[in-house]
């Protein structure tokens, strides 16, 4: 099974071309609600994406928790999350049951207070 869909690649292509342009524009970028919710199942290392860099599309932007209690903003290799394999030899999953309930600044905020990205 493919880790993203199409659908939300398409989103998160949209989101991260949308930004460029406010970007270009001398804007402030739009912040986000997180379009999917990758985690590992057998530890603590969770991602919420918002956008894919328009030139990179194997660069996301998003919230990146790897459960050592220092969450942050920034960018992450696609391939790379992919192609891990957990202890248990399962790979990254997408939370399909996700829905965001608030913008991504929301969720950095609240996770840097707990250490760790609560959804």
């Amino acid at each position: 099974m493919k880790l993203i869909p199409d659908d939300l690649i398409a989103k998160l292509r949209a989101n991260g071309a949308f930004n460029e342009h406010l970007r270009n524009q001398g804007g402030h970028e739009m912040d986000f609600m997180p379009v999917v919710k990758l985690f590992n199942p057998s530890g603590a290392a969770t991602w919420l994406l918002t956008e894919i860099d328009p030139h990179d599309t194997d660069l996301a932007f998003g919230l990146c928790d790897l459960g050592m209690g220092f969450p942050e903003l920034g960018y992450v290799s696609l391939s790379e999350i992919a192609g891990v394999k957990t202890v248990l030899g399962i790979p990254i999953e997408r939370d399909e049951s996700f829905r965001a309930t608030k913008t991504l600044s929301a969720y950095a905020d609240e996770a840097r207070k707990f250490e760790r990205i609560i959804t």
